[in-house]
């Protein structure tokens, strides 16, 4: 059996003439594929199925495609390719900025779509290596891997994405620490790692949102202009 054979792609678009014929392309191609023609149909295929990647448009009735995308990004789901109108610049960025893995512009060819598909399945890695789910506690917050979540001692709660709760956790794994983007990306697999190092940066960029004072003059995630971020705090588990 082929890798492609392995791997279901979830086409969601609410228009049959670019759902059904785009559907039928990937199959050919060797693809098994689900279609759906709402974000609500989405979901729910996502929870019956393993999906390998979606192919998502963006303009839809009911909920579209960017907060499908935005929720997808924050259950650790499948890859995503945007489908979008030439003219929406705006959707673009701010679908990238959710988390999208790539983005085609309507109308597209096929054959542009399929190298795009191969590109992003190439380097999305199929698991993520096992991360220690023990809480630790770091300059008043305390981590909860399991739950994805981080609580201050001062009442403050954030919940976590998957991607930024094994980021947080590599981090606490090596306080005090430089750790260089090569060496987070080799440790994101799964859905939040894409093979560039903006994808890193991203997530240090959310995670500071949510546990600095002053995200734009961090203290605690530290910068190491052309090496990586530091976690400039010490660490302990919690007993």
């Amino acid at each position: 059996m082929s890798d492609t054979a392995e791997m279901q792609i979830l086409v969601v678009d609410d228009a049959r003439d670019i759902r059904e014929p785009l559907g039928q392309y990937l199959k050919k191609q060797g693809y098994r594929v689900r279609l759906a023609a709402s974000a609500a149909e989405a979901r729910r295929a996502i929870e019956e199925a393993r999906i390998s990647l979606v192919v998502l448009d963006v303009m839809m009735p009911g909920e579209d495609g960017l907060s499908l995308c935005r929720w997808l990004v924050a259950q650790g789901g499948p890859p995503v390719i945007l489908l979008t109108a030439m003219a929406d610049e705006t959707d673009r960025i701010v679908g990238l900025e959710l988390g999208a893995d790539d983005y085609v512009t309507k109308p597209f060819n096929p054959r542009e779509l399929l190298a795009r598909v191969r590109a992003v399945l190439r380097r999305a890695p199929p698991a993520a290596p096992v991360l220690d789910a023990t809480p630790r506690r770091f300059a008043g917050w305390t981590h909860d891997p399991a739950a994805r979540s981080l609580d201050h001692e001062d009442g403050r709660h954030a919940e976590l994405t998957s991607g930024e709760s094994r980021l947080l956790g590599l981090l606490l794994d090596a306080p005090r620490t430089v750790l260089d983007r090569s060496r987070l990306l080799d440790h994101m697999a799964g859905r939040e790692a894409k093979a560039y190092d903006r994808a890193i940066d991203n997530q240090i960029s959310r995670l500071r949102r949510k546990i600095e004072e002053d995200p734009k003059h961090p203290r605690l995630i530290l910068t190491e202009w052309g090496g990586g971020y530091l976690l400039a705090a010490d660490a302990e588990v919690v007993t």
